[in-house]
């Protein structure tokens, strides 16, 4: 950083999946056909008045309760006036100068362990704009179509304090604030689909300075990555610039991700661009306390809360507590698996290893994956049982990933009976013997890593299914005669 720092500020943008629109009864559902998830008050049209959605108050209460905020008990609507073709209005209905809620705070941690606080200055409501859709951007007579589907969609903003000191713990936040987001419910936070968004405000000062540099606001960033890479990007452009002797423009840059660079889009707007003022169709909201303390009860267990008990409960690394609640629907589906089977390090194993490989490679979710807990928890007390080999225990579970089907029937069709029987282990082991002397010539001669190409024969003509504890025993028995 050559004796900079960096100021970063995030501001993401939250879909919430209520069935309807902030202000109207349309749909909010994802990929309908252009224009037909519309009507007259989402569309602005003359004469028509909004009417605002209660769920959404009640999602952005829970979403404001778990980042630590002062939930507002009187907040206000405002208009927000700026001229673009997917603005129908002309102006946006969203929140100023009496949010929701504000004062509120995050805590992450980076790769590094390190732990941060980000404070979160505010958490407003506001309605989506359309979506342009580029058409000939290269072309002599390029053009854009417009899709009001999204427009009114309610959006929570999230506003975090200038707090974030690099690209890597911009990231780290992100992620935890999209994993507290997802166990409120409130959202599925799909990046690819628009239902998280982030713009980032940054700028470097010397190292040690309180005073706030020149920032610049990224858009464009529509994944974890991108926004690491465009930060990254940024701050080293905005060194560049100081050490050159320029200055640095309070602008808006777009993110180019096939570049690798931010490039200028216009120039920053500031609060008095936008000519705010109350909108005069709708009333002023007060939140009551009893309101506010029922949503509070209803709230679930948050991440960090649950980190802390898998440490504390069930005794794992701090690695494995993250990784495991990373996702609501992972964290419960282990918290099953550990009821049916009290054994929470075998099963956090199991679930973060071969059962999460088969999920990424097929691209499923947990909650829609056919391996059920109680599955998963036969499948591990047949190993205990001696009934099958952990390795044949992976076949197996690749086989009722695929099919749905419980583990003592997988064993069943397929023969995979673990072999327990020394007698005829023993006949088996003496055949490898036999046919292998050079091996067994090296194990005598001191070279111990023989013994494993011969365990490996014996698995391999039981098609794994010999004990292999017993197979070890038999070998080194006949080998140290």
């Amino acid at each position: 950083m050559n004796g900079y720092e960096a100021v970063i500020g995030l501001e993401v943008h939250v879909e919430l999946k209520t069935d309807s629109k902030i202000f109207c009864h349309s749909s909010t559902a994802f990929g309908g056909a252009q224009n037909r998830q519309v009507c007259p008050v989402c569309l602005g049209l003359p004469g028509t008045l909004p009417v605002l959605n209660r769920q959404v108050v009640e999602y952005g209460i829970r979403v404001a309760l778990a980042l630590n905020c002062e939930v507002a008990r009187f907040c206000k609507f405002d208009r927000k006036h700026y001229f673009y073709p997917d603005l129908p209005k002309n102006y946006q209905i969203s929140q100023y100068d009496l949010p929701l809620a504000y004062d509120g705070h995050l805590d992450f941690r980076t790769d590094d362990g390190e732990q941060h606080r980000c404070r979160i200055v505010r958490v407003h409501m506001e309605e989506d704009a359309g979506k342009l859709i580029h058409r000939n951007e290269n072309a002599k007579a390029p053009y854009a179509l417009v899709d009001y589907n999204r427009t009114g969609v309610p959006l929570l903003e999230i506003v975090s304090g200038p707090d974030i000191r690099s690209a890597e713990a911009a990231r780290a936040y992100l992620v935890e604030l999209k994993t507290v987001i997802q166990y409120t419910g409130v959202s599925d936070c799909k990046m690819e689909e628009g239902s998280l968004r982030c713009d980032a405000n940054v700028s470097v000062r010397p190292r040690g300075s309180e005073v706030l540099g020149t920032k610049t606001e990224i858009k464009n960033l529509n994944s974890f990555r991108a926004v690491h890479k465009a930060l990254d990007y940024e701050i080293k452009r905005q060194i560049s610039v100081y050490e050159a002797g320029g200055r640095v423009v309070q602008e808006t840059r777009s993110w180019d991700e096939e570049k690798g660079v931010t490039v200028p889009m216009r120039s920053k707007e500031e609060a008095d661009d936008y000519r705010y003022f109350p909108d005069p169709d709708l009333v002023p909201l007060v939140i009551s306390q009893s309101w506010i303390d029922k949503i509070q009860q209803d709230l679930p267990e948050l991440p960090e809360a649950r980190r802390r008990r898998y440490r504390k409960e069930y005794g794992l690394s701090a690695y494995d507590a993250q990784v495991l609640t990373m996702f609501r629907e992972t964290a419960e589906y282990f918290e099953e698996c550990v009821r049916l089977y009290p054994h929470p390090k075998t099963v956090a194993n199991w679930v973060m290893g071969d059962l999460a490989r088969l999920l990424n490679a097929e691209q499923v979710e947990i909650g829609d994956c056919r391996v059920r807990p109680g599955q998963l928890a036969a499948l591990l007390r047949l190993i205990d049982a001696g009934t099958i080999s952990g390795k044949i225990a992976k076949e197996i579970l690749e086989e009722m990933f695929a099919s749905g089907k419980d583990p003592q029937a997988v064993v069943a069709e397929k023969d995979l009976v673990q072999i327990t029987d020394a007698d005829t282990l023993g006949t088996l082991v003496d055949e490898v013997l036999a046919n292998h002397p050079g091996p067994v010539q090296d194990y005598r001669q001191g070279k111990t890593k023989a013994l494993g190409f011969l365990v490996g024969q014996v698995m391999k003509a039981t098609r794994g299914k010999a004990n292999p504890a017993l197979v070890n025993a038999l070998l080194k028995e006949k080998l140290d005669r």
